[in-house]
């Protein structure tokens, strides 16, 4: 029976997942053209005479990180609103913050309204990184969810390189416009924004969770493709229904966690697993990304010795092999698992760190000669260019993807803020520290980004447990059966592969639920999640059959 009005356009299923992905990698792009379009923004000349601050590289770090602490309350901030708002009011309300502080910052001509401007635009994008993960996650297929993520994430990337041809365009004009024009781009994504979430569907779980079933019931029918009364969207609803119950029940309260508690139900790790979570977000801050990513063309200048235009060219450039590289991570990111990706591209950046740490060292030695100087600072050049390499394969999508599959159902919303706050403070950290680094101490500077990488490597290996092919029950199940944080040794933890005592388990469960559940409930699972067979990887965060019925 078909309802009298067709709502999102008449478009239903694939089509309308593919409308909330565009929607949510507009979010991500918009992101990653803020991450790089600063970049080239703080090395114009007429900015930097304009706001007074050509020759204190400590006001030009502050200028550019305080965006990063208007990030991080912006996320912290989605802990208590996202709830209350749902899912699209929270983007709406983020990019309507966004709004108003990128209009003090096209139209600022002194550094107080320019500060005021990266504030308030960074509290509205905090709130939309918070918020567009669980939107995407919670109107996805559960086999779709995990490269839709890591697509956004390579979107932030393109985000990135699109700034990076912007400034270097406009490094031509004469006067504000050089970076007026830049910052005033971002009005493109935010107009897309307003333009797609509005309409869109709201994430069925939130309503479901909100007591509005009937309406939660007609949006999952509408983005599987089917109708109503359809056994298997009635299915999907009474899985929903009992997570949500579930949550409620377990539902840790803020003064428990700071006092180190968290529930009766306290056998599942909580805070170890909002450590691992928080800890992958502060991981890709210390690698160094945003050394580079904040302050390429100014690194390429100042520590490289390049002229303006060159740095700018070889910025833009870099991005787009950024951007290429990326792509790699989205068909790998379950085959290889998310440990290997995070430890051999934690190696890797660590050898590019380590051989930039010594160009520049010889770049700045001037016993060698200025020829050989030169030389050395060309040969650095090579060496950014592959650590994006690395970066965008593993460290770009998998620290966001972590949080929200190692945290339990009760602590999904709680782990993704507080992941993405962690990001933008170490985010912050980082961005302030840079160019007085650079001035100095020089060389040794990069020392400190190299050790980090390196240390990474241990890190994962020791503490990390995979989570790629595991639903969020096996997950669960892992840290129930296992208290000890050194993970090392238990081949189930370190292997991609779902583990075969989580198959036999489920179907086990599988079995015992057939005896009891009708044959229009089976067809049903036979069209959804089982549709591949029993050996089907299983990842909908939102699955209670095989849970809780006995």
């Amino acid at each position: 029976m078909s309802r009298a009005r067709a709502p999102y356009f008449g478009m239903r299923g694939g089509w309308l997942t593919f409308w909330v992905t565009v929607a949510c990698a507009t979010d991500m792009t918009l992101f990653g053209y803020d991450q790089g379009v600063f970049g080239g923004v703080i090395v114009t000349s007429d900015f930097l005479d304009l706001m007074g601050i050509t020759d204190d590289a400590k006001l030009q770090s502050t200028v550019t990180a305080i965006y990063d602490v208007g990030c991080f309350f912006g996320a912290l901030s989605t802990i208590w609103i996202g709830e209350k708002l749902g899912r699209k009011n929270t983007i709406l309300t983020g990019t309507t913050i966004m709004s108003i502080g990128a209009i003090l910052q096209v139209a600022a001509f002194g550094l107080p309204q320019m500060i005021v401007g990266r504030i308030i635009a960074g509290i509205g994008n905090g709130i939309n990184t918070s918020t567009a993960p669980i939107w995407q996650g919670e109107t996805s297929k559960a086999s779709w969810r995990g490269k839709l993520i890591v697509i956004e994430m390579i979107m932030n990337v393109f985000g990135f390189s699109l700034s990076n041809w912007v400034t270097f365009g406009m490094s031509y004009a004469p006067g504000s416009v050089a970076w007026r024009f830049p910052l005033a781009l971002q009005f493109i994504f935010i107009l897309t924004l307003f333009a797609t979430v509005p309409w869109l569907p709201e994430s069925p779980r939130w309503m479901i969770g909100k007591g509005r079933i009937k309406e939660a019931n007609a949006i999952l029918a509408d983005l599987e493709g089917m109708e109503v009364q359809d056994p298997y969207i009635v299915t999907q609803s009474k899985e929903i229904q009992w997570a949500v119950n579930f949550e409620r029940e377990n539902t840790v309260p803020w003064s428990m966690l700071l006092r180190g508690k968290t529930s009766s139900n306290s056998g599942t790790c909580t805070i170890r697993r909002l450590l691992l979570g928080m800890g992958t977000q502060a991981m890709q801050q210390f690698s160094g990304i945003n050394v580079t990513s904040y302050y390429l063309p100014l690194v390429l200048i100042r520590s490289v010795g390049l002229e303006d235009k060159t740095a700018r060219l070889l910025a833009a450039c870099n991005s787009v092999s950024y951007l290429l590289f990326s792509l790699i991570g989205i068909p790998n990111v379950e085959r290889w698992g998310r440990r290997k990706m995070m430890m051999y591209c934690a190696f890797g950046q660590f050898l590019c760190y380590m051989f930039i740490t010594i160009c520049i060292r010889y770049s700045e030695d001037t016993s060698i000669g200025q020829d050989v100087n030169k030389q050395w600072a060309s040969a650095s050049i090579a060496f950014f260019f592959l650590y994006y390499v690395f970066f965008g394969i593993g460290w770009q999508g998998v620290p966001w993807l972590y949080p929200a599959e190692i945290n339990s159902l009760s602590m999904r919303t709680k782990g993704a803020g507080l992941g993405t706050a962690t990001n933008w403070i170490v985010n912050f950290m980082v961005v302030e520290i840079t160019p007085v680094g650079i001035d100095s101490i020089g060389w040794r500077f990069y020392i400190i980004w190299t050790v980090f990488n390196f240390s990474f490597v241990p890190i994962v290996y020791f503490f990390y447990p995979e989570t790629a092919g595991r639903t969020l029950e096996d997950i669960d199940h892992f840290f129930q059966e296992n208290q000890n944080i050194l993970i090392f040794r238990d081949r189930d933890a370190k292997s991609s592969k779902r583990p075969a005592q989580y198959v036999q388990q489920e179907r086990e469960q599988v079995r015992r639920n057939s005896s009891i559940i009708s044959a229009d409930i089976k067809e049903a699972i036979k069209k959804g999640s089982f549709a591949d067979g029993p050996d089907s990887k299983l990842r909908d965060e939102e699955k209670g059959t095989s849970t809780h019925v006995e």
